[in-house]
């Protein structure tokens, strides 16, 4: 991933894991991470399709976990987000008369699909709170 989609989604995954009991705004959540409370909306919006969270209206509304931290991977929250393949994206139109261009995005695909596979497996050995112990 070339963007800050995942970093986001951990930032305020952490600050929901260190309040659990509190609705937090997106107002609130955005000025800890310092960006525009719409995109931290738009990240909420693909953190509750997840299931990850859960958000109410009004006066007294908010976002908080969904389950306890503890019960939340990493990886989860990598895959709620995650828009293109670790690696980045293949090369759409290589020659097809040279003998790597005709089979390289084959053996590429090959080697994203497994990058991705130790990334998530990595990811899904740390839990959120076991992330958002190390702020205390």
């Amino acid at each position: 991933m070339n963007n800050t989609r995942f970093a986001t989604a951990v930032h305020i995954m952490t600050l929901l894991a260190k309040s659990p009991r509190e609705w937090l705004t997106s107002e609130w959540l955005a000025g800890s991470i310092n960006i525009n409370p719409a995109v931290v909306r738009k990240e909420l919006s693909v953190l509750r399709e997840a299931g990850l969270i859960v958000s109410r209206q009004g006066k007294e509304g908010g976002t908080r976990l969904s389950v306890n931290a503890d019960e939340i991977t990493i990886s989860e929250i990598y895959s709620a987000v995650k828009n293109t393949d670790v690696l980045g994206k293949k090369n759409q139109n290589p020659n097809p008369v040279c003998s790597v261009g005709r089979d390289i995005n084959d053996h590429l695909t090959d080697l994203f699909a497994e990058t991705d596979r130790l990334v998530l497996n990595f990811l899904g050995n740390k839990s959120l709170k076991e992330f958002t112990d190390q702020f205390e």
